[in-house]
């Protein structure tokens, strides 16, 4: 008999609507109609409570460091863990399995703030044994979480590399980030600070069923503008490339080159863990007609697998598509004058002693 396919339900403003099992779970739940029961009546055993809820977490360490050489950085920074912006995609939603959490309606809903960071960080920079190196704010959960209003645990972050003079970058989707120009407009003009927008697509009504919570495509741009104005260096982040969904890179890179945009990365979307599920049903339940050939597509991006964890090879993919995608990129980066030329954050600058109240004789 072949396999019946039931429906998914959808929950305004999240990208999952389902509580995945992670992988350390002991047992799985899946709901099962037996015909006694409306199925609308089995999801919410599914779902659960879908307001968001923030939980705080003693950090232990501020900087994460990485040896990966498909990154340009290696170390960084994430005031949060989880994230409400609620992407399908996001590679970081398998993060959530070391809390026993899932990586589906959880990671959108339960947020992880990270008390103390500041003065932990403040603790690593002042160590004897530290080599500065730029530090990237947001490589995995975006640091403008909507709590950050409240909370202000990137801005206290930003305040502490600040006074020691310390480079870096900042990552996000959010144009809460224009809140710390006050900050990020005085450590760029002094080669310290720099700024990528995420921008996946222009396409409004994909953006809302891709990145729910995230800014819209326009306002992202507009964030660009803004910054760029300051004298902000801002790059902008086409990723990831989904293979029948996100069809205009060229017009995303275009439209941030002419708000101000001097750089651009991208990558293609990759699946790792928990995320083989995650995707896939908000695929089905958004583009069902082409759920088949995105997944075939990808599967030859990842040498015929859903994920390939090589490095060199699993943000950019290997073959034919992969080839035509990383020209179409740099041939739009050219037409558009981005990525000509690259100003390193300076780490020369760096006063640990400003961190201790001992000031400075330069």
């Amino acid at each position: 008999m072949a396999e019946v396919v039931l429906p998914t339900p959808s929950l305004k403003g999240r990208g999952s609507a389902v509580q995945h099992a992670h992988r350390f779970a002991s047992e799985q739940r899946a709901p099962c109609d037996d015909g006694w029961q409306s199925w609308d009546a089995l999801w919410p055993e599914q779902t659960g409570p879908t307001s968001t809820e923030v939980r705080w977490e003693d950090a232990r360490s501020a900087i994460v460091r990485n040896d990966s050489p498909d990154l340009a950085f290696d170390q960084s920074i994430n005031p949060y863990r989880g994230c409400e912006h609620g992407c399908s995609y996001c590679y970081a939603r398998p993060t959530h399995s070391y809390l026993g959490l899932s990586p589906g309606l959880d990671f959108e809903r339960i947020i992880i703030a990270k008390r103390g960071l500041a003065d932990r960080l403040r603790d690593e920079l002042c160590s004897p044994s530290y080599q500065p190196r730029p530090i990237v704010i947001g490589s995995a959960t975006d640091c403008y979480q909507p709590i950050e209003r409240e909370l202000r645990i990137t801005r206290s972050v930003l305040d502490v590399l600040q006074q020691a003079h310390h480079p870096l970058a900042l990552i996000t989707k959010s144009s809460a980030v224009e809140r710390d120009l006050d900050v990020l407009a005085p450590m760029a003009h002094a080669g310290l600070a720099g700024v990528y927008l995420t921008i996946t697509t222009l396409d409004a009504d994909l953006a809302r069923r891709l990145e729910p919570r995230a800014a819209s495509p326009q306002r992202r741009l507009r964030t660009v503008q803004t910054l760029a104005q300051a004298g902000v260096p801002v790059g902008v982040s086409v990723g990831p490339q989904i293979p029948f969904i996100t069809e205009d890179m060229e017009q995303v890179l275009q439209a941030a080159a002419q708000a101000g945009a001097r750089s651009a990365f991208y990558t293609v979307l990759r699946l790792p863990w928990e995320l083989k599920e995650v995707f896939p049903q908000w695929l089905t339940q958004h583009y069902p007609e082409r759920a088949q050939r995105v997944m075939a597509r990808l599967r030859e991006l990842h040498g015929g697998q859903d994920y390939s964890h090589q490095w060199g090879q699993r943000m950019r993919g290997q073959g034919l598509w992969a080839d035509l995608l990383r020209q179409r990129f740099h041939k739009a980066c050219e037409r558009y004058g981005l990525n000509q030329t690259r100003t390193p954050l300076d780490v020369g600058q760096f006063r640990p002693g400003e961190l201790r109240g001992q000031g400075s004789l330069f």
